[in-house]
């Protein structure tokens, strides 16, 4: 065995995951694994020496909400993700994304998430199933990856961009298509409930698909139907779900938005809490940010989305209709934008595809309207027609009371919900696991440091069923954290959304230096990890 299989840090304080209290000790990391922890001085001849002394040593962080589906093949440093600790990320959220993939889809699919992930030239979309495409990740991730089914694609790949419910055979489809993925290794089924054509999903025909989610030991994690007006009657009827199905459900990025939320988290959590006493298992995880992030085009009403991209922009063409999304979009509310009527102000335009849109980054699209002396809902439909559907915005509508009441729940877990793509992305794509440790636990104080550090690890590994990752034990995988917990922070903005966090010195993935003393290494060694019903590679 050589010295690189092998690495001892002394001296450091272990916070484990589990939410004990942290004690010093030493780590011996050894062919990827923790070998073995002791005393502070422990003896390791043979190993790679690092002093602990002033740092924490964590299991590393687990994004329950991320958006690399794409960065994983192509961005080989992901200094996003490792910079702020982070060792795995939860894929296929919001119920659209790249696997399983069909020849008559793939191309869609390649417009659609354009607004969230980009187009990369170096990149084909060459797979077709959850198989296909763990095996390209799991050759060149440079994190762990766990992956859940997309439901607003196996909707599309059954019965297209139709607003109406399934028919038997169109049902049978998803559902053999949720039976093969889960025996490919996905953990579960993502759903994104504003989102075309998954918005268009009736409740009946979640049960039916959650309930072969849960032959498979899988969970259900929805992006509901609204979180501004009708966010209880969301939530409600998603745990409802799990009710009717026997699935586990995890609200992901569980918030309380819109001036209608204010100070109601408490009328959520009571709501959670009620389905836990009935023996429910339900879970929820929230970014530590107020601002959310999304396409552009997310805001516009269902009906005008059916059918697709080309039929969406006909619509927005035809003065008539434009006429019917916009008094929708500033007097109704739409279903796209959470049932309120659009302030247009907190609406700020964060990426666009088309050069000649560059100078409207950072903008709001009021800012950008009034300066082209345009209504802002005119405004609005002419950047999407221009941009075709690829633009993202930052949506400023949060309110910090309901963030921290949710994140003291005891089935809370962090995520980012982090776009990477875009010239001007969410700084939650570069800090939210940093805030979590040196904002809300250092300074602001709403949990210790250990009950912290279990929000990111320790709970959502057992969430994915995961028995040797998540916590600091003998036997268990080596992703680990290193750093300062006086220094430990955040501080990527919304100026400058891809400064790395501060205080992390270094980053093990599967026992492998990936980050050290603050510097991105060459070593890429994450693996696509499989869920509990895969069978083996088909």
């Amino acid at each position: 065995m050589n010295k690189a299989d092998r690495t001892v840090i002394r001296n450091v304080d272990i916070v484990d995951g589990s939410g004990s209290a942290r004690y010093r000790g030493a780590i011996l990391l050894s062919e990827g694994r923790i070998a073995q922890i002791g005393s502070p001085t422990m003896d390791a001849p043979l190993a790679q020496q690092i002093d602990g002394s002033g740092l924490v040593a964590s299991p590393g962080f687990i994004d329950m909400h991320a958006h690399s589906d794409l960065a994983v093949l192509t961005d080989s440093d992901h200094l996003a993700r490792l910079t702020q600790g982070c060792t795995l990320e939860v894929l296929g959220q919001d119920g659209l994304s790249y696997a399983p993939l069909t020849e008559d889809t793939t191309e869609q699919l390649w417009e659609v998430l354009a607004a969230w992930n980009g187009q990369p030239a170096e990149l084909s979309l060459d797979w077709r199933s959850v198989d296909d495409y763990l095996q390209r990740v799991d050759a060149v991730t440079p994190t762990n990856v766990a992956y859940l089914l997309p439901h607003g694609t196996l909707r599309m790949q059954a019965m297209g961009w139709h607003d109406r419910p399934p028919t038997e055979s169109e049902l049978a489809h998803m559902c053999a298509a949720i039976d093969m993925g889960m025996r490919d290794g996905a953990f579960g089924l993502s759903a994104g409930l504003s989102y075309v054509p998954g918005m268009y999903a009736q409740t009946t025909e979640l049960v039916e698909l959650c309930r072969v989610v849960a032959e498979h030991a899988g969970f259900f994690a929805p992006h509901q139907r609204s979180y501004g007006a009708g966010a209880l009657e969301g939530y409600a009827e998603m745990l409802d779900i799990g009710t009717a199905s026997g699935c586990p459900v995890h609200l992901t990025h569980a918030t309380m938005n819109f001036g209608v939320n204010a100070g109601r988290a408490e009328e959520l959590l009571a709501l959670v809490d009620r389905h836990r006493d009935c023996g429910e298992d339900v879970s929820l995880d929230t970014y530590p940010y107020l601002p959310g992030m999304t396409s552009l085009s997310s805001l516009l009403p269902s009906w005008s989305v059916e059918g697709g991209t080309e039929a969406l922009l006909e619509r927005l063409r035809d003065p008539r209709l434009r006429r019917r999304i916009i008094h929708e979009l500033d007097q109704v509310g739409t279903d796209g934008a959470h049932g309120v009527p659009v302030d247009w102000d907190a609406i700020e335009i964060s990426g666009v595809a088309a050069q000649d849109l560059r100078h409207l980054l950072g903008s709001s699209v009021a800012e950008a309207a009034k300066a082209a002396v345009r209504e802002p809902a005119e405004f609005y439909l002419d950047v999407l027609l221009a941009d075709r559907l690829r633009s993202s915005c930052l949506m400023h509508v949060g309110h910090e009371d309901n963030v921290r009441a949710i994140m003291c729940h005891p089935t809370h877990m962090g995520s980012s919900d982090g776009l990477l793509h875009g010239e001007n992305v969410h700084p939650r794509a570069w800090g939210s696991f940093a805030r979590y440790l040196g904002h809300y636990a250092r300074k602001v104080g709403i949990f210790s440091l250990e009950e912290a550090v279990a929000h990111l690890t320790g709970r959502p590994a057992r969430r994915l069923g995961l028995t040797d990752r998540g916590l600091l034990a003998e036997g268990n995988w080596a992703d680990m954290v290193l750093f300062d917990p006086n220094a430990i922070e955040d501080t990527a903005t919304f100026e400058d959304s891809r400064s790395p966090a501060a205080g992390i010195t270094h980053v093990f993935v599967n026992g492998r230096l990936a980050l050290a003393d603050g510097r991105r290494t060459d070593v890429v060694a994450g693996r696509a990890l499989r869920g509990p019903a895969w069978r083996g590679h088909s």
